[in-house]
C-alpha cells in the first residue's frame, strides 16, 4: 500500500497515526485478512525527526513503513520519460543498546541519508558511513519534551575521527528513554529514541 503526502505540508506523526488506522480498516483483522504488513509513505517533505520516531511508531503497530521522499525531477517531463527518477529513503540511523546493571552502552551502527541531497563531490569523497555525520550528542533521560544535551561528540579541524560509541552509567535504577541525536555533514539532524532497563 502506498500513501501520497500532500504538495502543500509535509508528512508529520499525526499522519502516520491516521495511516496506521486506515491500513488495519482496509486489511481487516479477520483469518482471511491480507498477511502484508507493508505500507510505503511518498512525501515532498517530512516533519522534523518524523523519520525514527514514526518508523518506531508504526513497529508498534506491527506496520513496517518505509519514508520516501519525492525527488524533485518528477517536475521534469524529460526525466520522467526517461526513466531517470528514483525515491530514496528518508535518512536513518542504526544504534546498537547493550545494558550491565546501572551501565548502558551504545554504538552507532550505521548510518544512511537521501543520495539527492547530496553534491556528488560529497558522495564520492565518502568511503565510510560514519564521515556522513558531523557530530553526534545523547539525551540520557528524555521526557518527551526538549532535547537535553549531556553528551556529545563531534569532529575538528585537527581532529577528523568521530567517536561511534559511549558508555554511561545511570545513578539510580529504572526504565529510561535515550535519544541519540545525529547531525550529518549537510546540516540536517535525524534521532532516534531507545529504551533501556537498568537495575
Amino acid at each position: 500500500m502506498v500513501h501520497v503526502g500532500t504538495v502543500e505540508a509535509p508528512v508529520s506523526v499525526g499522519d502516520i497515526t491516521q495511516i496506521a488506522a486506515e491500513f488495519r480498516r482496509a486489511v481487516g483483522t479477520g483469518e482471511n485478512a491480507p498477511q502484508t504488513n507493508t505500507v510505503d509513505v511518498l512525501g515532498w517533505d517530512f516533519a522534523f525527526e518524523l523519520n525514527e520516531v514514526a518508523k518506531q511508531q508504526a513497529a508498534a503497530a506491527n506496520i513496517q513503513m518505509r519514508f520516501l521522499k519525492i525527488p524533485r525531477e518528477v517536475m521534469d517531463k524529460r526525466a520522467v520519460d526517461a526513466g531517470d527518477i528514483c525515491f530514496f529513503e528518508l535518512a536513518a540511523l542504526s544504534v546498537e543498546v547493550k545494558t550491565n546493571k546501572r551501565n548502558v552502552y551504545l554504538k552507532l551502527k550505521d548510518f544512511v541519508i537521501p543520495p539527492d541531497d547530496v553534491p556528488e563531490e560529497a558522495r564520492k569523497a565518502v568511503k565510510h558511513w560514519s564521515q556522513w555525520i558531523d557530530y553526534w550528542a545523547v539525551d540520557w533521560d528524555n521526557k518527551s519534551d526538549t532535547f537535553h544535551n549531556e553528551w556529545q561528540t563531534y569532529r575538528t579541524r585537527k581532529d577528523k575521527s568521530l567517536q561511534l560509541e559511549i558508555t554511561h552509567t545511570y545513578a539510580d535504577p529504572g526504565d529510561y528513554a535515550v535519544v541519540v541525536k545525529v547531525i550529518d555533514i549537510l546540516g540536517n539532524d535525524t534521532t532516534k529514541t531507545v529504551r533501556v532497563a537498568v537495575r
